[in-house]
């Protein structure tokens, strides 16, 4: 497998992660859903992938950067942006979660969105049994 596959590969399954997120095959693309609503667009192919995301707060920095284009199809004014990746270029991995925590917070119920800032369980500490003292 190719570095440019195994990133691509990382960034969809945490997409698919995310609380609710479910992936789908419109079009011939993979795409990961929440409820009916697509947040992330992406397609490989042997030597290039891209990734499709709506950015409310962010689209304007991410235009800025080299690879980023507003999406087609109208999409772009909705502030979605489009980023492509090319054998050779590493793909930004963190960045790319980061905005597809944004797009999924975009199109999520809130309900779901907010389990994103609930601590993990397995960060939460029992609570620990409280015991009566003999005498008190």
């Amino acid at each position: 497998m190719t570095a440019l596959k195994q990133e691509y590969e990382s960034v969809l399954t945490f997409a698919l992660s995310l609380p609710g997120a479910f992936e789908d095959n419109p079009w011939g693309e993979r795409v990961a859903k929440v409820g009916k609503k697509v947040f992330v667009f992406s397609h490989l192919s042997d030597n290039r992938a891209s990734f499709s995301v709506k950015l409310p707060q962010s689209c304007e920095l991410a235009l800025a950067l080299p690879n980023v284009s507003p999406t087609g199809y109208g999409l772009g004014k909705a502030g979605w942006v489009s980023v492509v990746f090319t054998d050779g270029l590493e793909i930004d991995v963190a960045m790319l979660r980061e905005w597809v925590t944004e797009s999924y917070r975009a199109v999520a119920t809130k309900k779901l969105a907010k389990q994103l800032d609930a601590p993990a369980l397995s960060a939460i500490e029992p609570a620990k049994k409280r015991t009566k003292r003999k005498g008190a």
